[in-house]
Formats: structure tokens, sequence, C-alpha cells
């Protein structure tokens, strides 16, 4: 490590809010799937900001609409109507499938104003407010009370206790155990169709169909959280499209902006006219000028860079060098995953591989102590799978 860097990391353990056990290298710059630290050195990222950068680093189209945008306006407010919020919209709905879209900041807040519409959805229905949600086991969806409260993992929550109440937790891919927990005042059941942080597990197609015809048969709304799994990642756009399971209410984030902090909730048209209304909800920053222009021009880019026929094509392949590695290796139990949202599960942690690829030039994350995820820019080519596979393979024990 250069002088220059670790003067770096000592200043920043002196000012930031030490929330993060942050790796020891500080990032400069990106081109591609590549990523160069202060020094010039250069890494194969196959972490893409956790599933934000998938059209990988340097987009010049991408980077002209920003720069454009800046020099019109930034900011307005949500009192005014502005033209990127206007199109970004009819675009997310188109690959959606949704009717209705609220812009937020980030992933967790979109998961916040899921939470808000279900509960209103059902305080219009019956006047009750003791209405029950069901959230699954080894689940996340956010750091904020909301998210938090409906996030299955205890350790996450023991020290923020209480959270908001009437939240059960059922098991995830079980769908007695969905049932056991419902009753008369059950409103909501939220899931991630790809569980991300829980260890990359997709949820299976009969599950899904199970769970939406309960939530058909009880009047409960069916809430998918795709704020890691959606955009792409699973090689369709959004990973409930692949079984047809569409929701009542689902989030997206991370790679909706591609890099600029933006996300979103999008619910049916049902849900909209009976549900949040003017003063419910709101939030300063959401659907900006600025944050619109990066959803209207990734999505643009998506499509005319095919950027989903690129991740059904390499998924095969990094899905197949994956699996050469667990059968090689006996230290590696089980690779899943969906697209390119993949995690190889060892019988030992993980951290120690990691560091090590960090050093060799190759950013990798963990999911739990021993899954490494594979979360790369949906860009990448199968040259750059065999790359990260070189890197990674002489590490593994």
């Amino acid at each position: 490590m250069s002088e220059k860097m670790k003067n770096y990391i000592e200043e920043a353990e002196k000012d930031l809010l030490h929330t993060y056990n942050r790796y020891q290298i500080v990032l400069d710059k990106g081109e591609g799937v590549t990523l160069y630290d202060i020094d010039g050195k250069e890494y194969l990222d196959f972490v893409s900001g956790i599933g934000v950068f998938a059209l990988g680093y340097g987009n010049k189209e991408y980077n002209d609409a920003l720069k454009s945008q800046i020099d019109k306006v930034i900011h307005t407010s949500n009192y005014y109507y502005n033209v990127p919020a206007i199109e970004a919209a009819g675009k997310i709905k188109k690959a959606s499938g949704m009717d209705r879209v609220f812009f937020t900041n980030s992933g967790a807040e979109a998961v916040e104003g899921a939470l808000k519409a279900a509960r209103k959805y059902a305080f219009l229905r019956d006047g009750h407010t003791d209405h029950e949600i069901i959230a699954m086991n080894h689940s996340f969806h956010g750091r904020t009370f909301g998210a938090l409260s409906v996030t299955g993992n205890p350790h996450y929550r023991e020290a923020f206790e209480p959270m908001i109440g009437n939240i059960k937790f059922a098991d995830y891919n079980d769908i007695e155990s969905v049932k056991s927990l419902v009753t008369d005042k059950t409103c909501a059941i939220i899931m991630e169709t790809v569980q991300g942080e829980g260890g990359i597990y997709p949820a299976t197609e009969s599950f899904l169909k199970d769970v939406r015809a309960l939530c058909d048969e009880k009047d409960i709304l069916l809430i998918l959280d795709e704020i890691q799994c959606g955009m792409g990642r699973t090689g369709y756009m959004y990973a409930w499209q692949k079984f047809g399971v569409k929701p009542d209410i689902m989030t997206t984030a991370k790679a909706l902006g591609c890099g600029v902090p933006v996300g979103a909730f999008l619910m049916t048209e049902k849900v909209g006219q009976n549900s949040l209304v003017a003063g419910d909800h709101g939030t300063t920053y959401g659907g900006n000028p600025l944050a619109c222009a990066a959803i209207d021009k990734v999505l643009d880019l998506f499509d005319t860079n095919h950027i989903i026929d690129n991740v059904r094509e390499v998924s095969g392949y990094l899905e197949k060098r994956l699996d050469e590695i667990k059968d090689k290796h006996d230290s590696v139990i089980d690779r899943r995953g969906s697209g390119l949202l993949q995690g190889l599960e060892f019988d030992h942690p993980v951290g120690d591989i990691i560091n090590k690829a960090l050093e060799n030039g190759l950013i990798l994350i963990n999911a739990g102590t021993n899954i490494i995820r594979f979360i790369p820019p949906l860009i990448i080519s199968k040259e750059d799978v065999d790359k990260m596979i070189s890197i990674l393979e002489p590490l593994i024990y």
C-alpha cells in the first residue's frame, strides 16, 4: 500500500462513522468492467457496486445524458412536473408491466413506501389499523425501520427493537409455512424474488405461483422486492417475469440508476387507486430531473445494447465455470443463483479468499460468512469470466 493510500484511509477512519468494515483500497476510476485504485492498480470488478453498475463504468452515452441534464436543471421538487420523470415513468412501466410509479432515493425507501401502500390499501378496505405483514426468514430489505422490520435476520434487528409491529416470518420456498401464518388481519406478503444477502436463493416457480394464488384468494397484496435481482440481472428485466407471477407492488433500485442514487416502488392500477393519496407519502429528492434522466437513459441503453441478451448468454457460461470449481473442490458445498447473481457456498468462511482475490486484482463480496457472491456488471464477457476464474481458483482451499 502506498503512503498516499494509507493516508487517505487513515483520514477516512477519523472522519467517517464506522458502520462499514471497508476493504483497504481507495478506488479512483473505472472503465468497462475494470476499476482502478489511486495508485493505478487495476481490478476486475465482479461486484458492480453491489449490483448497481449494470452498464459498466465510463459509458459515454450514460455520462453525456447526465451532463446534459446537469446543464439544464438538477432539482425542482415534486410540486412541479418535469420531463425526465414523465419519460422515465413511462419507460419503467413498459419494462415492468406495472401501472403506477413512485420514485424514491434508495431501495430501502422503496420498501418503506411499499409497506405504507399495503397498509393503506387494507385500511381503506376495512377501516382497521391492526393489519399484519408476512415476510421471509433470511430475507434482506434494507436498514430503515420499516425495511428492517421485514428483514428476516434477528441479528440485524435486535439492537433496534421494538420494530414496527405485526410482522411474521415464514420460511422461503415453503408454502405451508406461509399458509400457517395467514389470518384475517394479513394485508401483505413481502419477499425477494431471489434472496440476495440471505444466501443467493431463488424462489421456486411453484412457491411463487402458490403465494400468488393465496394472495388472490385472501385479498392479500404480494410485494416482490426486486432491488438486487431486478433490472436484467436474472436474464429478465424483473425476475418474476420468468414465471409470469406479477406482484401487486414491486420495489426496484440499484441498477435502475446505474450509479445515481434512485429507486422506485410500482403498483397495479387497483392498488394505485385504492391506497396512497396526496399527503400520504412524499420525498424531497425522489423523481428529480437528474435521477430520472439517469433512469431514462439506462432503460434506453438496456434496449439498444441488448443487455438482457448478454446476461442470458454469459450467465450460462458463468454457471458452467462455477460448477467446474464446485465439482473440483471438496470445500465448495453448492453453486446456486439466477443469471448474473450467483453464489458459491463453502464449508468455511470466505473472507480470506475474498481478501486474497483483492490483492490479486479481483473484486468479490460475500453473502453471509461462507458464500462468495458474484454480481458483476451485466456487460461482462466470457473472457471476463475466464479471467475471474483464473484468479479465484488458485486461492480456494
